[in-house]
């Protein structure tokens, strides 16, 4: 059964994903290190994991696999659910592949050198806005809809 998985800490989807997971009947799973209130809805479930670094995406990693969908911004749990057969979304809508994520990574660690090279040199990245929401609503539909046909 398709299951959709939230990296949840610091994810400004949910309630998008809630909605879609609802819409298509698919249990939704938010995994976090605590602060996040449980939804009423019974498709949705809270799994909260211990403190510590990538607890959640260790939790997320282990339990996806084929035909369950991911919604992350981290590029290294990606990886790992793409690895385990599971499709990726990013919350700003973009569906990350086999094919993308090896650029992906790279650019990740390029930037992580650049930052730790310049630590006073402080990127922002844009707002999170409408296009981003309605850009991943469009993704998450589509990438559903292909994972539940999957699993049949």
């Amino acid at each position: 059964m398709t299951t959709l998985y939230i990296d949840a800490d610091a994810c400004p989807v949910k309630a998008e994903a809630e909605r879609v997971a609802t819409r298509l009947r698919v249990p939704m799973v938010l995994v976090c290190n605590g602060g996040i209130r449980p939804s009423a809805n019974p498709l949705v479930s809270l799994m909260i994991v211990p403190d510590g670094p990538d607890e959640a995406d260790k939790w997320i990693a282990a339990q996806c696999g084929p035909g369950d969908v991911v919604v992350t911004t981290d590029i290294p749990l990606a990886d790992r659910c793409l690895k385990a057969g599971a499709a990726v979304v990013q919350p700003n809508g973009e569906v990350l592949t086999i094919a993308n994520i090896g650029g992906r990574l790279a650019t990740r660690d390029l930037m992580q050198d650049i930052r730790a090279a310049d630590p006073f040199a402080q990127g922002r990245g844009a707002a999170f806005g409408k296009a981003d929401r309605a850009q991943f609503l469009q993704s998450l539909d589509r990438v559903m809809a292909a994972a539940l046909r999957q699993g049949r």
